[in-house]
């Protein structure tokens, strides 16, 4: 796998600090999964990330299969306050007849008599004045005139369902009304398993108004959320060992001609007694609920996703498309927000609860309710454990961008599977504390990264940081393990530098333009150590001493140090031109690089240390250096970072044996980038190796006519004239056989 994919060469310490940290974290997510204790705010998350499913997954458009017959605004100006007059609903009921409605359902209840009639007002008469004869008539007459029993006949001409409320409250709880008959009774015994919304006592309508009708259902939800969204809604209420319909549930039976059925956990997946309920049926449509009773509301979309007419054109019999109810259900409630039927939902907190009812009534035509299967707690926790331990173990070893990447795949994956269960299968699984176990454990990793990472660069940087670039601080920081002050011996590669004739050139200048022009100078060359990953070691004066392969281990040092050398020279000849527009002297420099094995590390004083390196190989590196200006050359390498420097073309100058060392050297000149040099230069070189073949043999006749031919081709040099010398003096003096051709410098 690439390095900047892993961490890099993380420690144990560390790898186990991070997964341990990660373990708990998990762990602790796992604690509120089943139930130990709760996670602030991780509710609201999951209730969030619920709402956005279900406006994600909402089907929209307007299903016409139920119109809403609202009790507005207008309806409220036109025919006054409400309650309207039993008269009213009457003529509403026959307009709707007339129109065709299949089914109609009451989102509102009648516990009172309509007192709007003058039939009492006659009765007080006729006691009042003892008229037995106007009291006879009067029974007569009475029936007619009754209000609520001319209500009762117009209900009776199409199918219709009225509503009613439980109240569970035992402190307030009265009896108003008549109940209709349970869906279903179940046995005192089985209280425990069944874990309904339980009554106390309701508020029904008048008895005329019941035996008219062909049902009821309760239209109260004491389930809704604690942040007061209505998400699920109750189908049933139990009362008395009774389990009471829904409104919507009731219109559903109702309009579909078939009653509802209870269906209890199969026996022998159960272990006690009783099997509780764990869904209904009506027409051979099944329904899911939860253990109280309760289904997800299937939201269509946003309120106005059922076709809307007002109370009052229906009253007035100018519906302007009465057809629009043929066959229809039509539910009257209140949309009015004085009449304080809104509610909150997902799609907003201005929703009319009888579209709530509508809601229910198409979920259940279709049979398209999401529900929470048995499985939910499980599916849960192992996967909140899963993911928890696979990133816990993985992170740690991934670099931040990798960690990012991986988070994020993993994360969608989970997104994907949970939206597929809520698509396709219609599964409601929870997502919150999977996210959080996600999140939680990628901050932890990344947090744990950035600290540590801070900590170690500004360790680095204080160690290193007046040696290496910025650069190099960042990328030994992250295996910090790896690098130390500590002396050790390794094969390095060290650069000198000088600036000839420097005396000359400070004594020429005041000791601010000297100041300006040493920083102008030791400015670039420092910045191409840097940029070849080398290591500053010191300014000694005019000279500059840089190293490569540590502190940071650098298999290249030899090809980033003569690399350097080239640069540091191409840099002067730019150097020289603004040097020479400022008026000050041009500065020519000498290079020298040695490879070999040196101790580098913190040496000093108890007084003043520094990161250095020593070594014969060292003094042989400022060696080179001192020896360039002998050979009229300004860059000289040894043998040793040549073999190790491959991609530059060198020509060899000499052997030699230079002070202080006893094994000869062979030195050589970098010519350019092999690839990049022009023929002419590779055959000067070719020309020059040939010459010094012809040197070493002792051959001075073809030597000489060989060093005339480059002195015509390349022009005279201090190199072909320090050659001259020797072969004019060995051939007055010759070596003898044994000579080796190595020259032996004395300073």
């Amino acid at each position: 796998m690439n390095r900047s994919f892993l961490q890099g060469n993380i420690t144990l310490k560390r790898y186990l600090a991070r997964a341990l940290l990660a373990i708990i974290t998990t762990g602790v997510v796992l604690g509120h999964v089943i139930g130990l204790y709760t996670i602030p705010y991780i509710h609201q998350i999951e209730d969030i990330l619920y709402d956005t499913r279900v406006r994600l997954s909402a089907p929209g458009g307007v299903d016409d299969r139920i119109v809403i017959v609202a009790i507005d605004e207008a309806s409220l100006q036109e025919h006054g306050h409400w309650p309207f007059t039993r008269e009213k609903f009457a003529a509403m009921m026959d307009n709707l007849v007339d129109y065709g409605a299949a089914v109609v359902g009451f989102d509102v209840l009648f516990a009172e008599r309509d007192e709007s009639s003058d039939v009492n007002l006659l009765r007080a008469l006729a006691e009042k004045e003892g008229d037995a004869a106007f009291a006879e008539k009067l029974s007569r007459f009475e029936p007619l005139l009754d209000r609520d029993r001319l209500f009762a006949e117009s209900l009776q001409a199409v199918p219709t369902v009225l509503g009613y409320y439980f109240d569970s409250n035992p402190d307030t709880a009265f009896i108003a009304g008549v109940l209709p008959y349970p869906a279903f009774d179940f046995h005192e015994s089985m209280v425990d398993s069944i874990f309904l919304p339980r009554g106390e006592g309701y508020t029904s309508n008048l008895p005329v108004l019941m035996d008219a009708v062909y049902g009821a259902g309760f239209i109260n939800n004491p389930l809704i959320d604690n942040d007061g969204v209505v998400r699920r809604t109750p189908l049933l209420h139990e009362y008395q060992f009774g389990a009471y319909e829904a409104l919507s549930l009731a219109v559903a039976a109702t309009y579909l001609n078939d009653i509802t059925l209870p269906i209890f956990v199969d026996a022998s997946r159960w272990m006690g007694d009783y099997p509780p309920l764990e869904g209904l049926e009506i027409a051979g449509r099944p329904i899911p609920i939860d253990p109280q009773g309760a289904v997800l509301v299937p939201y269509r979309g946003p309120a106005g996703s059922f076709p809307y007419v007002s109370v009052g054109d229906v009253i007035s019999g100018r519906v302007e498309d009465p057809s629009m109810f043929e066959g229809r259900i039509a539910l009257i409630g209140a949309t009015a927000p004085g009449m304080e039927d809104l509610r909150t939902t997902p799609f907003g907190s201005i929703y009319p609860g009888v579209e709530i009812h509508a809601n229910v009534i198409a979920g259940v035509l279709d049979g398209n309710f999401r529900w929470e299967p048995a499985y939910t707690a499980a599916a849960e926790m192992i996967t909140v454990a899963a993911f928890g331990f696979l990133t816990a173990l993985l992170l740690p070893l991934l670099s931040p961008i990798a960690a990012s990447v991986v988070t994020v795949v993993i994360t969608a994956g989970a997104l994907v599977v949970n939206w597929y269960m809520w698509n396709v299968e219609l599964h409601v699984l929870p997502l919150a504390m999977t996210l959080y176990t996600l999140f939680a454990i990628y901050t932890i990793n990344m947090l744990f990264g950035y600290l540590f990472e801070t900590r170690s660069r500004l360790h680095m940087d204080s160690l290193f940081g007046q040696y290496v670039p910025p650069d190099l601080v960042k990328e030994m920081s992250r295996d910090p393990e790896n690098y130390s002050l500590a002396s050790q011996k390794r094969e390095l590669s060290v650069l000198f530098t000088d600036i000839r004739s420097f005396t000359t050139i400070s004594e020429g200048l005041e000791a601010d333009e000297l100041s300006a022009l040493m920083d102008e100078y030791l400015t670039p060359m420092t910045r191409i150590v840097h940029e070849t990953q080398g290591t500053i070691d010191k300014y000694i004066g005019d000279a500059v001493m840089a190293f490569w392969g540590a502190p940071l281990f650098n298999p290249q040092h030899a090809d980033q140090a003569v690399g350097a050398g080239m640069a540091m020279l191409t840099a002067l000849d730019e150097l020289n031109e603004d040097f020479a527009k400022k008026g000050w002297p041009q500065i020519r420099i000498g290079v020298g690089v040695n490879t070999g094995m040196m101790s580098v590390g913190n040496m000093g004083s108890a007084f003043r240390r520094a990161y250095t390196v020593l070594g014969d190989a060292v003094n042989l590196g400022s060696r080179l250096e001192g020896i360039t200006k002998a050979y009229g050359v300004d860059f000289i390498v040894s043998e040793t970072t040549a073999q190790q420097a491959g991609r530059f073309l060198y020509r060899e100058l000499d052997k030699v044996q230079v002070k202080g060392k006893a094994k000869p050297v062979t030195i050589l000149e970098p010519v350019g980038l092999a690839d990049e040099l022009e023929q002419e230069a590779m055959d000067n070189v070719r020309a020059f190796h040939h010459f010094l073949f012809l040197y070493r043999n002792q051959d001075w006749v073809a030597a000489l006519t060989a060093l005339r031919q480059l002195r015509q081709k390349q022009g005279d040099c201090l190199l072909f004239n320090l050659y001259q010398e020797r072969i004019d003096h060995f051939q007055d003096n010759p070596p003898g056989e044994d000579w080796d051709g190595v020259f032996v410098h004395t300073s």
